[in-house]
């Protein structure tokens, strides 16, 4: 009997997903909210009077309405999402054909990048170097357009490196389109772009910023809701819009309501659960940075943008390829993870460490173990 082809490519980082090791410090979410925070014991309120029927396909008027205000954009330019997967598993479905062109960038967070080969796009890949601090290069990008690219493929801040894309680089890369890719769209994938430092400023939303973007995030990353199963792909595309509507009614109908309610709740929340988190954030950050510095004979980093993650890289003149090995074997019998830099296609030697998951101690604690693992990498060698 003949296999059926492999549609879907296969990348570790699905091990996130499976069994949680004492210190993981590969996730790159921050702590996880609780429905407690959410449900009052003595509520009798909307919730408990949710009819636990079909929801409507483009979601709840009121969570588009409050998603659509907090990126300047109209209600009808919203549709809710399972998750920021399905937003982008949509948009590439509906924009590319097999041997359609695609530009993206590697790095990149597998998933996003799979959504592209499952529908059999030709995918020119955009480099981002640890060594340039994964700053898009415009004249590569300039380089790698024509006018067969549907869609350049984005995310700001980038997963692994939390890694911002200013303004006034996705307006370069806007021009740069119109002239060699009129009928391209550029999806911004703007995940952990709430995910601000303390009191540092958030950047906002490129969603008004012109037609041909299509924004996506989701309540996973800076919201500390990746249970609720709950995104959106932003539009102001008609059209777009449509066949996202027809895909998602096609694939899954509608939204569990029971989630879109959960939600608006958090959504309404925000200020203060976003607040508490980017606290966690700051002071995660702070802690990842002295431990940096601490052991700068051993790792070079690159200070993210925004996001509970940043890119640490094993000094290549310390760590060989048998030394990287072994750091990687180590941790696993310390009982830590961090996320391998070839799950995002960049080198062994830099790893995705997730600086908001854990509380402070645990933080410390599971940054120490990484430290015994360096010295004995590399102790080995000798």
């Amino acid at each position: 009997m003949a296999q059926p082809p492999k549609r879907f490519p296969r990348n570790d980082i699905m091990s996130l997903t499976a069994g949680t090791p004492r210190y993981d410090l590969a996730e790159s979410i921050g702590p996880d909210l609780l429905l407690r925070e959410l449900l009052n014991r003595d509520e009798n309120g909307d919730m408990a009077e949710l009819a636990l029927s079909y929801g409507t396909t483009a979601g709840d008027p009121a969570l588009r309405k409050t998603l659509a205000e907090s990126h300047g954009v109209d209600a009808d330019d919203v549709v809710i999402t399972v998750g920021g997967m399905q937003a982008l598993f949509l948009i590439a479905f509906i924009l590319c054909r097999p041997g359609d062109k695609v530009v993206t960038t590697a790095p990149l967070f597998p998933n996003a990048r799979n959504t592209l080969v499952s529908v059999g796009a030709e995918i020119t890949d955009l480099p981002l170097s640890f060594d340039d601090g994964y700053r898009l290069d415009l004249e590569a990008l300039r380089r790698s357009l024509s006018a067969e690219t549907k869609l350049v493929a984005l995310a700001t801040p980038q997963n692994p490196s939390g890694v911002a894309v200013p303004q006034k680089t996705i307006r370069e890369i806007l021009a740069l389109m119109a002239m060699a890719s009129p009928d391209a769209y550029l999806l911004v994938d703007e995940t952990y772009r709430e995910a601000a430092y303390g009191d540092e400023p958030v950047t906002p939303s490129m969603a008004p910023l012109d037609p041909r973007i299509v924004s996506c995030a989701s309540l996973s990353k800076c919201h500390g809701a990746p249970g609720l199963r709950l995104g959106w792909a932003i539009t102001r595309d008609a059209a777009l819009r449509e066949q996202l509507l027809l895909g998602k009614f096609t694939t899954v109908i509608a939204c569990s309501r029971a989630d879109e309610a959960l939600a608006l709740r958090v959504l309404q929340r925000s200020e203060t659960i976003i607040g508490a988190r980017r606290k966690q954030l700051r002071d995660g950050l702070a802690k990842t940075a002295a431990w940096v510095a601490e052991h700068s004979d051993f790792v070079d980093w690159i200070r993210p943008d925004a996001g509970a993650l940043c890119c640490i890289r094993l000094k290549p003149e310390v760590f060989d390829d048998a030394a990287v090995a072994r750091f990687y074997d180590g941790l696993a019998g310390q009982d830590v993870r961090v996320a391998d830099g070839r799950w995002f296609g960049d080198e062994a030697r830099v790893f995705r460490l997730g600086f908001g998951l854990l509380s402070m101690a645990e933080l410390e604690a599971g940054l120490a173990a990484v430290s015994t693992t360096l010295r004995l990498a590399v102790r080995d060698a000798a």
